[in-house]
């Protein structure tokens, strides 16, 4: 009987033993209730969003005070492709000079306009036309009259007037003045030919400055 005991004992403490080692081995646990690194992970992608978000705000108020300031670049004035920078009044779709509009089909036209004055350039190969139907040079007179004008410069590229954008003109030229019947100043400056005496460069370039109201 002691025998028995013992050995129903000892068979007891055997399986007590290895129950207690399968708690301490690794892995005895395979799904523990606290997971660590989940609750961090999901506070760390939150960060990195506000972040993100807060960058891209510092960009877009960035990009808007560039776009403001530089908003004559940008945009035409008045929404006219013509309207150089600065503008302040707004020329007609038909820009008319005394009157007389420019030549149908000029291209590259351009104009500045500030309170009280307007020049407008344009490229054209009917610029007599123009001059006589503005009443700047009479009908029957010589292109280069100089009751009408005054030989300008001949350098190979002249700036135009501050604040009129557009492509140079080209030397030599020739200005004419003209007072109006309503006592308007009109001022055309266009390119002469520069191996033909007598005649304008085909097309040319003009540049007229002229009163508006």
């Amino acid at each position: 009987m002691e025998g028995a005991f013992m050995h129903d004992s000892w068979r007891a403490g055997s399986e007590t033993g290895r129950g207690d080692r399968t708690a301490e081995e690794p892995g005895g646990t395979p799904f523990p209730d606290d997971v660590s690194g989940t609750p961090d992970s999901g506070a760390g992608l939150r960060r990195r969003v506000s972040c993100l978000g807060l960058v891209a705000l510092v960009l877009a108020v960035l990009a808007g005070g560039v776009v403001w300031l530089f908003r004559d670049d940008f945009f035409d004035p008045f929404g006219d492709e013509r309207a150089c920078a600065g503008s302040e009044v707004q020329l007609p779709g038909v820009i008319r000079v005394d009157g007389a509009p420019i030549p149908a089909g000029a291209s590259d036209v351009r104009y500045f306009t500030r309170t009280g004055s307007a020049e407008v350039t344009f490229v054209s190969g009917q610029i007599p036309d123009f001059l006589n139907r503005a009443g700047i040079l009479p009908e029957g007179k010589q292109l280069f009259d100089e009751e009408y004008g005054t030989k300008g410069v001949a350098e190979d590229e002249i700036e135009l007037p501050d604040g009129l954008c557009g492509s140079s003109l080209r030397g030599p030229v020739w200005t004419y003045h003209s007072t109006s019947v309503t006592g308007s100043s009109v001022n055309v400056m266009v390119e002469r030919s520069p191996t033909v005496d007598d005649g304008f460069r085909f097309p040319a370039r003009a540049v007229v400055t002229y009163s508006i109201p």
